[in-house]
């Protein structure tokens, strides 16, 4: 649907200080919903909202996350999310992303998921249409890696 598909999409945000856990660092339940946040609004950019998806009656869910925690991470943050698709297969997408505190360019987090492309009806898996794969871009990690977030 869009003819220039965004490569590396950077999500920027802010923890609130509901999101600490006991340890006074961000919870790691934090870190998998703002996986899904950015991969969602990334998606949204490149044309293809979830609703767009459903009205073709096709949809992504996840089938597996990691995540790599290097640094912790307070609320208050300023964080900068990068993601981009790093794979496409006949049914599913590996997906990448990279958190950087802003204020000193640290990286917090290396993550990635399995996403999987189901008929929305049926719950089954689906070849992913050209169309879909037509609106990413894949991208190599070490081009990924030498994005800086704009501060």
């Amino acid at each position: 649907m869009n003819n220039s598909p965004v490569r590396i999409y950077c999500h920027r945000f802010t923890f609130p200080s509901t999101a600490e856990d006991e340890n006074r660092h961000v919870n790691n339940v934090e870190y998998v919903r703002l996986l899904q946040e950015s991969a969602i609004a990334h998606t949204r950019q490149n044309g293809w909202a979830p609703e767009a998806l459903r009205e073709r009656g096709w949809t992504w869910v996840v089938r597996s996350h990691f995540i790599e925690y290097l640094q912790p991470c307070q609320a208050g943050d300023d964080i900068a999310l990068t993601t981009w698709v790093a794979d496409f297969r006949r049914i599913r997408s590996l997906r990448k992303y990279r958190f950087v505190r802003v204020a000193d360019g640290v990286l917090l987090a290396t993550a990635q998921t399995d996403w999987v492309f189901l008929n929305f009806h049926t719950g089954r898996p689906v070849a992913i249409p050209p169309d879909i794969r037509a609106a990413y871009a894949i991208v190599p990690d070490s081009e990924a890696e030498a994005v800086q977030p704009p501060a």
